[in-house]
């Protein structure tokens, strides 16, 4: 392995730790940095009650700012006080300089307990010093029966 494929990697690996924070944080503005202008995250082989789709930076930023609307009764997205994500195996594939391929595995914890897990099937741009999302696919394996999942995502369309 070359000195440029391991900093790839490390650049590779700083923005999956950047987009989980900035998300458990439910900070709009750096997870969609995490992002080219254009980068697309969505659901895949989930229900469709589950499934979600948003092109580029602003679509995203705003799917995440949903989250932080004033908690009323009805409309409060989860009974949570706090999610963490935890990534763990990554297998990244460098297809050129600029461009690579990962499979990451995640759960989520929350102060309820084990709430979800799954896979994330990202592409990669090299942009400068950096290594944004192009594309992020996020398969779910399995959600508690009181997962944050459930409503998360249907309250926040």
């Amino acid at each position: 392995m070359t000195t440029d494929e391991l900093l790839a990697r490390e650049g590779i690996r700083a923005t999956l730790a950047y987009y989980t924070m900035a998300g458990d944080r439910l900070r709009a503005d750096e997870l969609a940095a995490c992002f080219t202008e254009d980068g697309i995250l969505e659901s895949e082989f989930v229900p469709e009650s589950d499934a979600f789709h948003f092109a580029g930076r602003e679509a995203i930023k705003g799917w995440l700012n949903r989250w932080t609307r004033a908690p009323e009764a009805e409309h409060k997205t989860h009974a949570a006080t706090f999610v963490r994500h935890h990534l763990s195996t990554c297998a990244i594939e460098l297809i050129s300089p600029d461009a690579a391929k990962a499979r990451t595995y995640w759960t989520a914890y929350t102060d309820i307990g084990p709430d979800h897990c799954g896979y994330y099937l990202d592409t990669f741009e090299k942009m400068g010093d950096s290594w944004l999302i192009v594309h992020r696919r996020v398969r779910l394996d399995w959600r508690a029966e009181n997962s944050l999942f459930v409503t998360a995502v249907s309250r926040s369309r």
